[in-house]
């Protein structure tokens, strides 16, 4: 509802929405793959990422906490300093809701490659939260726990 003076309410389009958040979704998961456009990739993060978004890994080990550059600098060092090759991650299944100028992703990925020479592979999952902002749904926060002993996919 609007009143006087105010601009009228926005009209919002859920799925037109999702698959904007899909998007964005898919290129972060993306950016993580070795090769030669690696570089390209990651720097794509600076602009799916909020420039104050907190980044944070679990999977049972100490929190790592990060902000865009401290997740990034590693990650880039890893995906073309020529120790990992053909790595990529992807999304297996998730879920998206949107409420108005927030959205969330959570959902199952899967990552694999060769790290020195040895064939690496692994699964688990993502929590993806979004705000939309002038230029468009913005990654605000990521957090993630993968699987090890206790604790697996419920994904066949």
């Amino acid at each position: 509802m609007s009143t006087h003076g105010q601009q009228p309410d926005p009209v919002f389009d859920v799925d037109a929405d999702r698959a904007a958040v899909r998007e964005v979704v898919d290129t972060f998961l993306d950016a993580f793959r070795s090769g030669p456009e690696s570089p390209q990739r990651l720097d794509r993060l600076r602009t799916l990422l909020l420039p104050q978004a907190i980044v944070v890994r679990t999977c049972g080990l100490d929190l790592g906490v990060y902000d865009v550059e401290s997740f990034i600098a590693p990650r880039a060092a890893l995906l073309s300093g020529g120790s990992l090759v053909d790595f990529h991650e992807w999304s297996l299944a998730g879920r998206i809701d949107v409420f108005g100028d927030i959205a969330a992703w959570f959902g199952a990925y899967a990552k694999e490659g060769v790290h020195d020479g040895a064939p690496t592979a692994g699964r688990g999952m993502k929590s993806v939260q979004l705000v939309r902002t002038p230029a468009g749904w913005r990654i605000s926060a990521v957090a993630w726990d993968d699987e090890r002993p206790g604790l697996t996919l419920p994904l066949t």
